[in-house]
């Protein structure tokens, strides 16, 4: 009961009091969120014995232009929600044949929709306070573990006192207990959400450190724990997240936060060159 609030709270932008019929209505897509999604505006009225007219309304009071809106986010909540289970389901609804068109082209969507959704201003902001923070920690569990990883290999090799929260040894507390002011905590997490990246960013944050969260939508509950949020379009093919456009979101934070330290940086990488060809770190000209 208390998800089917919580979906109902965060479906409600406006935070009003519902009447009579609306609350019938908010009721019925609480308790059948994975059904109501699919349904028009009429279904919907049938279903829970009030006109079209008055989901109409309904979508209205909930600060929605329309029913079509309110149905975007729904579709958005119901995707969070959604187990691996349910989420293999859906993929095996693809065609064999069609799999490699499939994931690629909605990956390729996805890129686009963030090009098109995402702040530059937020994207700025974000560059500017990791140049600004004494101590960066980056944080990504589970399927979100490879992206932090990417992102402190690079921020590690540009920026001094870059750590990852791994969570292997002990727990992911005590990797950032000497987290404060002037530090910042970057926290990745997509449908479905690691409850400890969250627990650990509020946590971050009540100790004084700034926090920025990179997710999938303003719904995600790590879009409230953030002092600012990047937002990358994830919406799945299958059961595997797709993390093509949250990957472009990284290179491009790694890329703008690099040519602000462009002359340490070539000082640094030229140094670096010298130690990998001394240790033959990768493969020379002689073995090409």
């Amino acid at each position: 009961m208390q998800d089917s609030q919580d979906l109902i709270r965060r479906l409600n932008r406006r935070g009003a009091p519902l009447s009579k019929s609306h609350r019938r209505i908010a009721a019925f897509i609480a308790q059948h969120y994975d059904k109501s999604v699919f349904m028009t505006a009429s279904v919907l009225g049938v279903q829970c014995g009030v006109s079209e007219s008055t989901v109409v309304r309904f979508a209205a009071a909930m600060g929605y232009e329309g029913y079509p809106q309110l149905q975007d986010t729904l579709r958005n909540l119901v995707r969070q929600r959604l187990t691996t289970e349910q989420r293999f389901a859906i993929a095996a609804e693809i065609k064999e044949s069609d799999v490699l068109r499939t994931v690629l082209k909605n990956d390729a969507q996805n890129i686009r929709q963030t090009v098109d959704n995402l702040s530059r201003q937020n994207f700025d902001d974000v560059v500017r306070r990791i140049l600004a923070a004494r101590r960066v920690y980056v944080m990504g569990l589970r399927s979100a573990a490879p992206l932090a990883l990417f992102l402190y290999h690079y921020l590690h090799q540009i920026l001094d006192g870059v750590f990852l929260v791994q969570n292997t040894i002990g727990d992911v507390f005590e990797e950032i207990a000497r987290i404060g002011e002037e530090d910042l905590l970057i926290g990745l997490s997509f449908p479905r959400y690691s409850a400890r990246t969250l627990e650990c960013m509020r946590f971050a944050r009540a100790e004084g450190a700034e926090v920025v969260g990179i997710t999938d939508c303003r719904l995600s509950p790590l879009y409230e724990a953030a002092h600012i949020c990047l937002c990358a379009q994830t919406d799945m093919a299958s059961f595997v997240d797709s993390l093509a456009a949250p990957l472009s979101v990284i290179n491009a934070v790694i890329v703008s936060v690099g040519l602000n330290r462009r002359e340490e940086l070539s000082h640094h990488f030229s140094r670096l060159e010298e130690i990998w060809n001394d240790q033959r770190v990768y493969i020379g000209k002689e073995h090409a």
